[in-house]
């Protein structure tokens, strides 16, 4: 995977609600109910990582759940990041 450019990243972001780019990373915050709500989607999120073969970079306290994206291998963002970070959206809506 092909690193993209910070003007790349922001063009896309532009589709992406509540995701903005920090540190070289994709990232956001989901505020859950509690915590049950937030594990809830942290394992629906893990299994299509699993699938993916990509993993986000993840924190989870009590209701709130940050996580940030990027690819190692490449050392920045990538369409993979924007991949995960769709399928991600879709799953907690």
């Amino acid at each position: 995977m092909e690193k993209l450019t910070e003007e790349q990243i922001q063009e896309r972001l532009k589709s992406f609600e509540g995701w903005d780019y920090h540190d070289d990373a994709l990232h956001t915050v989901f505020e859950f109910e509690n915590f049950k709500e937030a594990f809830s989607a942290m394992t629906r999120i893990a299994f299509e990582a699993e699938r993916l073969g990509h993993h986000p970079e993840w924190s989870n306290v009590y209701n709130s759940l940050e996580i940030f994206l990027t690819t190692h291998d490449a050392d920045g963002v990538t369409e993979k990041d924007f991949e995960l970070a769709e399928i991600i959206d879709a799953l907690i809506g």
